[in-house]
């Protein structure tokens, strides 16, 4: 009884395992983006890059998708200086 039950449960998990798609990359930056601006993130960058220029690239690798191929990787970025309007003086 005991080797059937393990059987199973082997079955199962290969099954389970098995029956995950590769995720889209899009779909995974989309998830990711969103996680970073529930954390008030505002200054970044989410780049898809193929697993081998991954390391080449400066940033941080916060994902990988489509069964591997690619990765996601996080820069910071620098906020755009914010310009004052100032009212020309009246003589």
């Amino acid at each position: 009884m005991r080797p059937l039950v393990t059987i199973a449960v082997l079955l199962f998990a290969s099954v389970s395992v098995c029956g995950q798609a590769p995720k889209p990359c899009e779909e995974l930056k989309a998830e990711i983006a969103q996680k970073l601006e529930a954390k008030n993130v505002k200054s970044y960058s989410l780049e898809i890059v193929p697993s081998e220029k991954a390391k080449e690239v400066e940033g941080k690798m916060v994902g990988s998708c489509e069964g591997g191929t690619k990765k996601i990787v996080y820069r910071r970025t620098s906020a755009s200086p914010q310009t004052s309007a100032t009212k020309p003086s009246k003589p």
